[in-house]
């Protein structure tokens, strides 16, 4: 064990101890993380292909109660008739559109025989910096409309509803969020109308069908958290090698007969070195 000793000092120990955390975080955070956007950026591009080309249905075939969701059917293109509520009205602020600032103009739509959904009517960009522009109120009476069905987003954490400009303002379009701050009860996912829409307003571009980095980024990590403990056993195997080297030079040092003295040496040793 005296050997191994050396493995047991504070240099060594956190070398190991960092190793070891940075090959886990790999394994168990980075690389699932990366392969878990990838998974749902393919899903997500899977659906929008299949949406273009698939004829839309009612809505109620897909959110046949106050309670249901269709998140299986994002970006399908669904149909609905009913009337808005325009009195419960909201925007979601701080959005990007097309890589400039807007806001999204959500109301909730009362479906004849149906839910009541929320619908993102489009976007409408801001004046003056960020001022919330005029905003054409949705139209009254039955329409009929084309829309998108969407997933309901997570809440910005740390970021409450406010109210602003005579509007009641949200971070994210949360159903459950909106539901809460309006008073109306909501399906778990909303609509985002097409062009061409009653009430509809700047269109909402659909995300390109990309699927980024995300595989590469989770294969890395995955090497990374291979080489990491590879590289550390190579480092072990040089010191131990090194070591080996040296005390197999100083056992032959030892071993060896002492070279014969020089007769500078000599006469040195008995008048002595020069100062």
């Amino acid at each position: 064990m005296r050997r191994w000793a050396f493995f047991l000092r504070p240099g060594w120990l956190a070398l190991f101890v960092v190793v070891m955390a940075f090959a886990y975080l790999c394994f168990t955070v980075l690389a699932p993380w990366q392969l878990g956007k990838n998974t749902k950026t393919s899903r997500e591009n899977d659906q929008i292909a299949y949406s273009l080309t698939a004829d839309p249905v009612p809505v109620t075939t897909l959110l046949p109660q106050q309670n249901s969701s269709a998140v299986d059917d994002q970006w399908r293109r669904v149909t609905a008739t009913g009337h808005y509520l325009p009195d419960a009205q909201v925007l979601a602020r701080l959005r990007v559109v097309d890589g400039d600032p807007a806001y999204e103009v959500l109301v909730p739509f009362a479906v004849d025989g149906g839910p009541t959904v929320l619908v993102n009517r489009g976007y409408a960009k801001p004046e003056q910096g960020s001022q919330v522009p005029p905003i054409d109120p949705a139209p009254g009476g039955t329409v009929t409309i084309t829309a998108r069905l969407r997933d309901s987003e997570q809440v910005a954490a740390d970021k409450k509803p406010m109210r602003a400009e005579s509007f009641e303002q949200v971070y994210s379009i949360n159903t459950a969020q909106v539901s809460a701050l309006t008073g109306v009860p909501l399906t778990g996912s909303y609509l985002q109308l097409v062009e061409d829409q009653p009430g509809g307003l700047g269109v909402i571009p659909l995300p390109h069908l990309d699927a980024g980095p995300f595989l590469s980024y989770g294969i890395q990590w995955i090497a990374f958290g291979i080489i990491a403990p590879i590289g550390l056993g190579y480092f072990v195997y040089s010191e131990i090698r090194q070591r080996r080297l040296e005390k197999a030079a100083a056992a032959a040092a030892a071993a060896a007969p002492p070279a014969p003295l020089t007769a500078e040496q000599k006469i040195a040793d008995r008048y002595g070195r020069r100062r």
